[in-house]
Order: structure tokens, then sequence, then C-alpha cells
């Protein structure tokens, strides 16, 4: 492992070819190196619920290859080939790595988010081709199992299911996992397969949740490079400790706290099914610190938040070195408390799952310059350009010039499995459009300014969401704040922000406005409107969900409208949807109230809402008379 201060350092590494650092072909490689290495050691840590962390559940390395190899082995028994899907629908378990490794180490694995609707999970089942699902049985408290029975008809590529926590019935080509695999040799492959760079090893489901799931296909390349560029950076050990908290279908709970410290010999302590979503998690988090002496973990700034309203009390958290945190911008003042608080480094960093997961991150020996993302990882190129309007490569951007950023290197994936997702995300040959707006700095810092889609367009104006965030997250009362477009007949798009407030804080909307009048600097960007809402929505890993606050927008606008008609509106039905053709959009459902004839009404509602850019059904419908 080396020091990395600077831009230098990593220029320095990359004077070594990395095929000569790269000392193993494939994850599963890498990981069975580990076991041979390390037998005894525990691989995992894992309990049920937050509050049970005492009486953990443990597997050592020797056993965790072994549970690999077994689920390896089933699947060449069910007659998975190599590029056939194996797909994993799990909460957080042991089981889950079981099922990824094992995939990985025959076929090409699939992690599915087990919080979507049936419906999504089934149409990523079928954008995969799914011949294989390795699911959760019917236990309390889980609904996994309802949904996978409710859409396995529907997957036509599905010849088995796998299920931990239920029996089998081989006549529906069901099996219980632990009869299933327990009877399969775990000391060697019933085939080996031979891993080539170039091949695909997993797929996973990423972007919005609108039209044919994007599902990025990941390379043994791009994996292997991953996690020992994860552990150069890091200086992961077999002495290290890492909490698990984020979901097993994402990337980062996959690989950063996963794969790489599986192959560096490290333990992990898989924090319940629910991850940070378990309230008794964050409630003990840092007595889970002290009971295993953990030494770093990943995670979002809204988990950093949740944890400021958690005393550490006199838990002794002194084996805590540093946190990952990406997926969003970090707060200052967030950053600032946390690390008084508990005497750790935050490392904030930033990557995308088509880079496999970390593309940048401030150094752990050097300069953390809060607000960046930090340097490029060593061997991966870096570039803020300016595009031309098909999305080419037109020029580099100078310094602190703000462009789009690409990226290019072993993590960066070779495309998606739909090959229409594919069409324009490649700026020139080998360079991904991330699809974020940055700059960097005159030592090779990078900054995210702005995402295209984030983007709030107010009469033609670009306003940048962080112009409004940033001085929100500066008032004391403000735990987390979003600002979003609302959808305007004028301007197309005005700015709202929404905002959650810390434990026993209290502020009014006009004070918060006033705030943002003072601190905002630019006039365009004030928010017309701020809402403080009880708690933010968030998505699955834990950022904030801005779709949800992009249709609570759009509702509210759609709302006053109809409100200024007054009584001439009688019964109404609103609904908000992400629309696989329009994206968000309204469906309006009305009835003529006092002294308003359904032409007139109407008339009226498609010249109102003609207006809006956004989509807006309208259905005028008679009044329904109760019969007496």
């Amino acid at each position: 492992m080396g020091t990395i201060r600077s831009l230098a350092d990593i220029e320095a590494v990359e004077a070594l070819p990395l095929k000569e650092r790269l000392s193993h072909r494939s994850v599963f490689e890498a990981i069975a190196d580990a076991a041979a290495r390390f037998p005894e050691r525990p691989a995992i840590h894992f309990f049920l619920d937050g509050d049970g962390f005492a009486q953990p559940m443990s597997v050592s390395y020797a056993e965790l290859i072994a549970r690999i190899r077994q689920v390896a082995n089933l699947l060449v028994d069910l007659e998975v080939k190599e590029r056939e899907v194996v797909s994993i629908l799990l909460p957080n378990l042991p089981h889950s790595h079981y099922a990824i490794w094992g995939a990985e180490a025959v076929a090409v694995a699939n992690p599915i988010n087990p919080l979507l609707e049936p419906s999504e999970i089934r149409d990523i089942m079928r954008a995969a081709q799914t011949k294989v699902l390795i699911t959760l049985g019917e236990v309390s408290g889980s609904d996994i199992w309802q949904k996978v029975e409710s859409i396995r008809a529907q997957v036509p590529s599905l010849e088995a299911i796998v299920r931990v926590g239920g029996g089998g019935d081989e006549k529906r080509r069901i099996f219980g996992f632990d009869e299933a695999t327990g009877s399969q040799p775990e000391g060697a492959l019933k085939r080996v397969r031979v891993p080539k760079p170039a091949d695909v090893v997993s797929l996973f489901h990423t972007g919005g949740t609108t039209g044919t799931p994007k599902l990025a296909r990941h390379t043994h390349e791009n994996e292997a490079f991953l996690c020992w560029v994860l552990n150069f950076l890091s200086g992961c050990t077999p002495q290290d400790v890492l909490l698990c908290g984020l979901p097993l279908f994402h990337v980062n709970g996959v690989f950063v706290t996963g794969a790489a410290p599986f192959t560096a010999g490290a333990s992990v302590v898989i924090l319940t099914p629910r991850g940070f979503r378990d309230q008794g998690v964050i409630r003990n988090f840092f007595r889970i610190v002290e009971r295993y002496r953990a030494t770093f973990f990943s995670c979002v700034p809204t988990v950093l938040a949740a944890l400021l309203q958690v005393p550490v009390g006199d838990s002794d958290v002194s084996s805590l070195r540093y946190a990952i945190c990406g997926a969003a911008p970090m707060p200052l003042e967030l950053f600032r408390e946390f690390e008084r608080r508990t005497g750790m480094k935050i490392l904030e960093g930033y990557g995308l799952t088509e880079g496999a997961c970390v593309s940048s991150i401030n150094p752990r020996d050097g300069e953390r310059v809060v607000g960046s993302i930090g340097l490029r990882v060593p061997y991966q190129d870096m570039r803020v350009v300016e595009l031309d309007s098909q999305g080419r490569w037109l020029r580099e951007c100078g310094e602190n010039e703000i462009g789009s950023i690409l990226i290019k290197g072993p993590n960066v994936f070779p495309g998606y499995v739909d090959e229409r997702h594919n069409q324009g995300i490649w700026a020139a040959e080998g360079w991904l459009n991330t699809g974020d707006l940055g700059r960097r700095d005159a030592r090779g810092y990078f900054y995210i300014t702005g995402r295209r889609k984030d983007l709030i367009i107010r009469g033609g104006h670009n306003i940048d969401p962080a112009a409004i965030e940033g001085p929100l997250h500066e008032h004391p009362a403000v735990a987390l704040a979003a600002a979003v477009g609302r959808p305007d007949p004028y301007a197309g798009e005005v700015p709202v922000a929404y905002v959650e407030l810390r434990v026993n804080a209290s502020v009014t909307e006009e004070e918060l406005l006033e705030h943002c009048r003072k601190r905002v600097g630019e006039r365009a960007a004030i928010p017309k409107e701020i809402r403080i809402v009880k708690r933010m929505p968030l998505s699955a890993v834990g950022k904030i969900f801005k779709p949800a606050l992009r249709q609570d927008a759009l509702r509210r606008a759609i709302e006053e409208e109809l409100s200024r008609l007054g009584e001439k509106v009688g019964r109404v039905e609103l609904e908000v949807v992400e629309d696989k053709l329009h994206g968000t959009a309204a469906r309006v459902r009305v009835e003529p109230g006092s002294g308003a004839g359904r032409a007139w009404l109407e008339s009226e509602l498609a010249r109102t809402f003609g207006r809006y850019a956004v989509h807006i059904e309208i259905e005028v419908r008679e009044p329904e008379h109760e019969v007496s």
C-alpha cells in the first residue's frame, strides 16, 4: 500500500503497469486466496436487529469460501452456463455474499433491490433474462416471497428458484437454500471458470424507474481493479473491521464494504438485514463501533446527519479511523460537527455504477478539501470538458471552468445490456459522460457543481440546486435540505426547497425564506417556497429521493391552480406518477362544481394547464349523483 497525498503521488503509482499490480483475475479468485491465507479469521459478523448487536452470528474465511463454492456448484447442477444470469433478491445477509460471489464464480450475478415493486423486479429479471433466482422465503416481517410468487410466471427465462429460509418444492423447481447447497462439495468448483478481463460477470440496476430497466454490465477487470484500488487507497489490512450498512444490491455496499475487505482478509460487520434503515443500528451505532473495534465504514450524508442525533456517550470510538462518504454533497457544518464529535476523518468521494463504484476520493493521508470529491483514483483518467450539442468532446475545460465530467479507465463499464441505453453516453472513444457537471482546480481536486437532470431551468436560466441547498444547510435548525424545480406557467420552472429540521429545532418556513434571501447569492435562485417536512424522502441507499419531491411540487402547483376556480371545481382525483413516456406527469379527474358546466370546465382547465410544459392529463366527468 502506498501513501497518496497529491496528484503527483498518483502519477508516481502509475509508473508501474497496472497488470503488474493486479494479482488476481477475478473477485472470486481474490476471496479464495484470502481464505487460504486467513482461514480462521472472521470474515463476517451478522446480527438480526440493532439491539442484538452483542450476539452475532460469525462466519470465518474458511466457511465463507466453502459457502460460496457450494452456491457455485449448485448453479452448475441447475445447468446455469457462464454467460447466463443469476438474480439475487435478498436483504443484507451473509447469504447475499454467498450468492453474489458464488454466481460470479460460474456465471453472471444480478443483485436486485428487494424494496422495489413487483413489476419493477419483474422488468429487471426480464431485461437480464434471469435463469435462476436466489431470494428470501416466507419470513415474518418480509414481503419478498409474496413479490416473487406474484411475478415468477411473468419471467419466461426463469427456470429455478433457490430460497433462503424456506423449504424446497421440486415440482415447482423451488429449492431450499440450506438443503440444496449443503449437499454440494465445498472444497472445489465443479466447473472452473477461467476469467478473461472483458468477460461480463455482473449486472447492476441503475438509473430511474421509468422505461426499460438500465442494467450496467461489469467485467472481471472492472471488479478486480476496483477491489485493488479500494484496498490500495484505504490501506485495508486483515486487522481492519468494516461496518456494512448500505444495501447489498448497490455497488457501494457490495464492493466497498464487501468484496474489497474480503480480498484483504478484513472483517465485515453486516448491520442487520435493513442496514442503516434499522433504527436500532442508528441508536446503538457507537456501541457497535466499540464492540467490534470498527475501523471504518461507508455511508451517505443522510446517515451522518442521523448519527449526529445520537450521543456518543461513554462509548470508546477511538478505533474509527475514517468514513467514506459519497452519493451527495456534504454540508460543511455536518462534516465539521461529525469529525469533532468522533475524532475520525471523513473522506468525500465520488463514483457511479457505470464506473464500478469509485472514481475519485479525498486522500486519506493528504489534504482533504471539504466540498470536493477529491483526486481521481490511480489508473483512471478524469476530465472536465465542453461537449457539443450531440454530446461529443469539443474541448477540455480550463482550471475551475465548469463542464461535463468524463471518466476513462479499467473501472469503466462496457455499456448497458439494452443497446438503446448506450446511445450518447460516450463523449469520445472510451470516455464515459457521467452526466455530472463539475470543475477541476490547479491541484487536481474535482468538484461536482450539479447534475444536468437536476438543474432548475427558470425562464431559460440554469439554477444549480446546490446554490440553494448550501445556504439552507448553514442554518442551525436545518438537518437536510433539497431544492427542485416546481412547474410554472410563465418561467417553466421555479425553485422550491424542502427542509427536514434537526431534532428539537424550531424555525418557520418564512424565517428560512428570509435566510435564503440574505444568503443565496443569485436572485433567480431564491426559492419561491420552502416546505418543512417531517421526514425527507430517501432512496434505498439513503440518498435524498428528489423524484418524490418533484412529484410533490407538481401536485401542489396543480392544486393551487384548481383552488383559484373555487366552487366551480367539484370533486377532484389527482395522481402524480413517473410515466414511462413523459417522466413526471399528472392525471387529473375532476367534476364540475357550482355554476360550472362540463364544457366550460374542460375549456378552462385546458387553457390553464396548457401553459405548463409538464404532461398533465385532464378528464372532466359528470357529477356522480347519490341514489336516494
